[in-house]
């Protein structure tokens, strides 16, 4: 037995060209940077300020870096789907391989929902949730640490499948029997396991982390019924979480039995059942499509209740919604679990239930309707990606419901028309929101505006890419092409394969002009600085506090009287108010144990991994001697001097009345 387990040298894939460039830019890169910060002596910084920090913000921050290089990664997988399929037409092999293209499909999945989207979503959530209730931090900060470097760890051993060894082939939902060791004899699919089961720790602590915040730290007088719907979002979205997430968990430890140990839950001998594993990891993947969408709701619900100048209409049936969509979103499960091979009557039944999803929805639509209806709307960055969504969802939601109809779906389920409803839905409805959200709350986690013209042409850019890239499909779908091919040999097909690729390229242009933006706002940012805290006159408590906030968030809790609770205090004379006196504040302190545990445990996956197996208890017992550790350390905390509370308010006040004054 190796010392190194099955781990050798053959696992560097050097006959790849494609990979080998990658892997050398990669380190060129990484050089580059670790140089840049040796050179300006930044590791202190990034170390005491960032890595071991527990400021829900500054976590947020770095969950939002962490999604968009993993945007970059996953579209660089798609835009080489896409070109392979352009050009595997008419018989012709095309560039890629049929097993590295395989490996790309799945990887470009797992990376969209589980490292770009979710990491998206919770990095706003992390940002802007504790501001919008009054709170000072989370109610675990330390796991919040923790939980931010477990999803980084799931995202660095999906890097290093690149480069040592293999990813999964079994496109991202791994079904067996193709996942199962007979037919996956690789280290592919173990990948996919590890990195979706320490991520899935780790965005499962996040769900309770919030979900006690929520519930426990609310401003006095803040009820239930007068939380911000980006707040009320977020909290169903993490409900959800904490209801599906052990579904995933316990579904991938069964995978990992049968392949580590020879169980036999899903395989086809011995009395296993792959059925089985479709239908416990979609109980985990169709409230996942709904724990992405709905803070996206909450954020377009923030949008445009701020720049139409008013309320947002509809309240409390926003809130129901949402909660109707929650708990519809387990039941579209069962048309996985009760429709396969069952009578008219039931398949029936769920397509009918199925399509009720469409009228919470609806109804959130037609309150935006209504908000903006008479309504002075500041067509803004923000604004325009949530009026993007809603013609672009509405289409998705459509097909959705389209898809609801037994009988469409059983001839649609498996061709491309789905592929193009889900991307409909989750690009034009998750993603349009997150980077409305950036564009919207950038100003308060950072300090300065984001240039406006170059937001607007990266708008347009993923608006028309989209529709070019993705309405294809849906005539592909129609025309009886299939999922999961790598070429083809229809000529009908040809066109429509051709147009989608032009799409992804028009999409390029837009990712493209998103980091030309962010390079643009940060090199004007003087002239973009936000100096009021409140750039768009909100609504909600979030703009209450100087931009980037306070470490503290609120030198003293506001007591909320209202929904719209920022509105009330400016229009009641108390925003900018200060004190005669303050009180010392009780925060937490950084800690190392967060980032400690998570390298020890994604250290433990690797060497799951390749079978390495005292390096595997190596890591297991590290990450333990770290918990511990930190369980019986007491220096965790300090309190903020009145003194330096006075200073930093001061200096907020006098300049956000200079600046609402100007």
């Amino acid at each position: 037995m190796s010392l190194l387990g099955k781990l050798t040298l053959d696992a560097i894939p050097f006959h790849e060209p494609i990979i080998m460039v990658t892997m050398t830019v990669v380190a060129v890169l990484g050089l580059l940077v670790a140089g840049l910060v040796t050179k300006y002596k930044k590791w202190g910084v990034l170390w005491h300020d960032w890595i071991t920090s527990i400021d829900h913000k500054r976590l947020g921050v770095m969950y939002i870096i962490l999604a968009l290089i993993m945007l970059f990664r996953g579209f660089a997988d798609a835009i080489m789907m896409r070109l392979q399929l352009a050009m595997a037409t008419g018989g012709a092999s095309g560039y890629l391989p049929p097993e590295h293209y395989d490996q790309i499909f799945t990887a470009h999945g797992v990376i969209m929902i589980i490292f770009m989207a979710m990491p998206f979503m919770i990095g706003l959530m992390n940002i802007i949730l504790p501001l919008q209730i009054g709170a000072r931090d989370v109610a675990f900060p330390f796991l919040n640490n923790l939980s931010f470097w477990l999803t980084a760890g799931g995202a660095i051993l999906i890097n290093i499948s690149l480069f040592f060894g293999e990813f999964a082939k079994t496109g991202w939902v791994a079904y067996p029997p193709l996942s199962e060791l007979s037919f996956s004899p690789g280290v592919g699919v173990d990948y996919y396991i590890w990195a979706l089961q320490i991520s899935g720790l780790g965005t499962l602590l996040t769900s309770v982390n919030f979900l006690a915040t929520v519930f426990k730290m609310r401003a006095p007088g803040m009820t239930l019924m007068k939380m911000p719907i980006f707040t009320w979002a977020c909290t169903w979205a993490n409900i959800l979480i904490a209801a599906s997430f052990p579904i995933l968990t316990a579904v991938l430890a069964m995978l990992t039995l049968d392949r580590y140990l020879d169980f036999h839950f899903f395989t086809n001998e011995l009395g296993g059942n792959a059925m089985m594993y479709i239908n416990l990891f979609w109980a985990w993947g169709h409230p996942e499509v709904y724990i992405l969408i709905l803070p996206a709701f909450g954020i377009f619900s923030e949008v445009i209740s701020t720049f139409a100048g008013k309320r947002l209409f509809g309240y409390k049936s926003m809130v129901y919604a949402s909660g109707a969509i929650s708990i519809l979103g387990f039941i579209v499960w069962l048309h996985h679990f009760f429709t396969m091979g069952s009578s008219a009557n039931v398949n029936a039944f769920f397509g009918v239930m199925t399509m009720v999803i469409a009228v919470p929805t609806g109804v959130k639509l037609f309150n935006w309707l209504f908000t903006m209806y008479r309504g002075r709307l500041r067509i803004t960055v923000p604004v325009l990606w949530t009026l993007g969504f809603m013609v672009t969802f509405t289409i998705g939601g459509m097909t959705g419901v389209l898809l609801a109809i037994p009988g469409a779906d059983y001839v649609l389920h498996n061709s491309l028309f789905l592929i193009a409803h889900f991307h409909n839905t989750i690009i034009g409805g998750a993603v349009f929101g997150y980077l409305a959200g950036f564009a919207f709350w950038f100003p308060k986690a950072m300090g300065f505006k984001l240039d406006e013209s170059w937001g607007r042409r990266s708008f347009w850019c993923w608006l028309i890419g989209f529709f070019v890239a993705f309405m294809p499909l849906y005539v592909l779908g129609f025309l009886g092409m299939t999922r999961r091919l790598n070429h083809t040999n229809n000529p009908d097909w040809n066109i429509w394969l051709y147009i989608a690729a032009g799409g992804a390229v028009i999409i390029m242009f837009g990712i493209l002009f998103q980091v030309v933006q962010l390079v643009v706002s940060f090199k004007n940012r003087e002239q973009l600085d936000d100096t009021t805290g409140d750039p768009w006159n909100g609504h909600t408590l979030e703009w209450a506090s100087a931009s980037p906030p306070q470490y503290y968030n609120f030198a003293k809790i506001p007591h909320v009287d209202d929904i719209d609770a920022w509105t009330d205090m400016k229009e009641k004379g108390l925003a900018y108010k200060q004190e005669a006196s303050y009180s010392p504040i009780h925060m937490p302190k950084n800690t190392s144990a967060g980032v400690l545990m998570s390298a020890a445990l994604t250290t433990f996956c690797f060497a799951m991994i390749w079978h390495i197996w005292w390096l595997a208890a190596f890591g297991l017992l590290g990450a333990i001697a770290v918990f511990i550790k930190r369980c019986y350390t007491a220096d965790v905390d300090y309190y903020v001097q009145p003194d330096e509370i006075v200073e930093l308010e001061t200096a907020h006040n006098t300049a956000a009345t200079k600046g609402v004054n100007a």
